[in-house]
């Protein structure tokens, strides 16, 4: 059914009412894949779950304000819409790992008429299967991915946004950008060192460039997909979701 690009939105949407960081929406992501949706919609969730929740909303409120928080949640659901609608566009099913390819693979080959006839009683043990072959599969990658964020976390000296960021040069937000990828936070837990890059005089869209940055794209999430995407698909979703936060940030720093 025809919705006329309605479903990134709701997609988005739906990514920032649940409270998901960037490694463990990969999971959702597998199932959503494997049941049938199509793979632009499902990184319109991939990209805004990490980026808006409600803790972090709430946060946000308090050390920001109204404005700077209405501002933050319609970029962060925008970004999933349009990235995902980007990705959509391109075509990229066949840029999926072979491990995903066989799930879907295995999914057509049971047979959708067959499932329809069976109660959910008899589903569950099928389903739990299901649940646990994707456990078994991402969870090395989980813990590589969690081991690398925090190898890296606080390797970015202190003083180090005061003293390059808070200029407002046009790179400052590209850089800002670049800095925060290699990390790895969920939106609540880096939005106190938001408050005090802004407190050091680093602008407000470029400090939120790096906090989208750092929740939305990571080494250890691109570690995680590397078991679903291929390195090119990767790739150009980093490229995507980069190019659009840089442009939030340059937005931000504009209005605020």
């Amino acid at each position: 059914k025809k919705m006329y690009g309605l479903e990134y939105f709701f997609a988005s949407t739906f990514g920032a009412i649940t409270p998901f960081c960037s490694c463990s929406s990969v999971p959702l992501f597998i199932g959503f894949v494997q049941g049938g949706i199509p793979l632009g919609v499902t990184f319109a969730f991939l990209i805004t779950s990490p980026l808006v929740n409600e803790v972090a909303i709430a946060m946000f409120i308090g050390m920001f304000g109204l404005k700077a928080t209405v501002l933050y949640v319609t970029s962060g659901i925008l970004l999933g819409t349009v990235g995902g609608w980007l990705c959509g566009k391109f075509n990229l099913e066949p840029l999926l790992s072979d491990w995903v390819k066989k799930i879907m693979e295995h999914k057509m080959v049971q047979g959708e008429f067959e499932e329809e006839k069976l109660t959910f009683r008899q589903r569950l043990p099928g389903i739990t299967r299901g649940a646990w072959d994707i456990v078994k599969g991402v969870v090395l990658s989980v813990i590589i991915g969690i081991a690398t964020g925090a190898a890296m976390h606080g390797y970015v000296p202190e003083n180090f946004f005061g003293r390059y960021l808070g200029g407002g040069q046009w790179w400052t937000v590209p850089l800002a950008v670049l800095v925060g990828v290699p990390m790895y936070a969920n939106a609540a837990g880096v939005l106190p060192v938001i408050q005090v890059f802004v407190a050091k005089g680093v602008p407000l869209g470029t400090a939120i460039a790096f906090m989208m940055a750092t929740v939305g794209l990571s080494i250890p999430e691109a570690t995680l997909l590397k078991k679903v995407m291929t390195m090119k698909l990767i790739a150009i979703y980093f490229g995507v979701v980069t190019l659009f936060i840089i442009i939030s940030g340059y937005l931000f720093n504009l209005i605020l």
